[in-house]
């Protein structure tokens, strides 16, 4: 039995706590609002992200960051534009190379920073991890069966994560390149809101399959810009959460994608979910590492101009297709 805690209460982070909880290992999941872990206690349930989920009995809650801390492991579950400031309140209490598990996927705004670069400042004592790959959330708290990337540089403290963190319905494979694990989780989902914005056009599956795969590309060239293993793109941090995130209305980029295809803004978008769409802050950041690097991007460049420089979606698209013939490389 392993000692784990969860640092956040969204879906997501809820979902890991009720996984693991049912797996048999000690859990507590830290909850910001002291609202929200009251309804939670009384209610066995978090009606905000998952109200269909009965919460394992055995799931402790809690709103006390030095009672969170205190455990063999930390999956830390704050969305990515959010770390940063959480990683500094955690930063004075945790213990010297205790692990902690980074479950988001993005890239800072603010410093263009991979999750990793961030948490090298902010927790330098601590050993970093990262849990990313194929899952919703209410699949993986309803104990179906999926699988995700976990990805460690320290082969040591990779072995134990990757042993003590593998459920009977979430197996992990483990990967030593951090860098690739990132791009992939991040660019996934911009690349997710392109092909939303297909399926709202109604330009058929087809079309759907090209971005995905042109986006594959996309993904491939910027991990070996940052110095990455494109191949760590193959596995289930890459092409499998390529084919979840852009074939789905669950996934929230997806969904942003066929909102924008239909006529909202994304100031509307924002407004009607509780939940962040990681997509639409990492194709902020992915555009300066696209220009610092001089990676060609033009799927992820597109996105970027549909959110935040008024090009329309149609337009958009016709940019794509207009694109000069080349050969078929990554």
């Amino acid at each position: 039995m392993t000692k784990i805690s969860v640092i956040g209460a969204g879906a997501w982070g809820t979902a890991l706590a009720q996984t693991y909880a049912k797996a048999g290992h000690q859990v507590t999941l830290w909850v910001r609002e002291e609202s929200l872990a009251q309804t939670m206690i009384e209610s066995n349930r978090n009606a905000s992200y998952l109200p269909d989920i009965d919460l394992d009995p055995r799931l402790a809650m809690t709103t006390d960051i030095t009672v969170a801390v205190q455990a063999d492991v930390i999956l830390n579950v704050v969305p990515a534009q959010y770390i940063r400031q959480n990683l500094q309140l955690l930063a004075p209490l945790l213990r010297d190379k205790q692990p902690v598990v980074i479950c988001a996927k993005g890239i800072e705004i603010a410093s263009h920073s991979l999750l990793s670069d961030v948490f090298a400042e902010e927790c330098p004592k601590a050993k970093l991890a990262f849990l990313t790959g194929p899952n919703f959330a209410g699949e993986i708290a309803s104990g179906l069966p999926s699988a995700s990337t976990l990805a460690c540089a320290d082969a040591e403290v990779g072995g134990y994560l990757q042993e003590a963190l593998t459920a009977k319905n979430l197996r992990l494979y483990l990967t030593s390149d951090i860098i690739g694990a990132q791009v992939a989780g991040a660019i996934k989902n911009v690349i997710a809101i392109a092909c939303g914005i297909a399926s709202g056009l109604g330009l058929g599956e087809s079309a759907r399959a090209a971005l995905v795969t042109r986006g594959l590309a996309e993904m491939s060239r910027l991990t070996v810009a940052l110095g990455g293993d494109r191949t760590t793109l193959m596995g289930q941090c890459g092409v499998g959460d390529m084919m979840l995130t852009c074939s789905s209305m669950k996934s929230r980029n997806f969904s942003c994608g066929v909102a924008l295809a239909q006529g909202q803004t994304m100031d509307q978008i924002v407004a009607s979910r509780n939940s962040v769409t990681e997509g639409i802050s990492t194709a902020k950041a992915a555009i300066y590492l696209m220009d610092q690097y001089k990676v060609d991007m033009p799927i992820v460049r597109n996105v970027y101009a549909c959110l935040y420089e008024g090009l329309s979606v149609q337009d958009a698209v016709t940019a794509i297709l207009n694109r000069p013939a080349r050969m078929e490389t990554v």
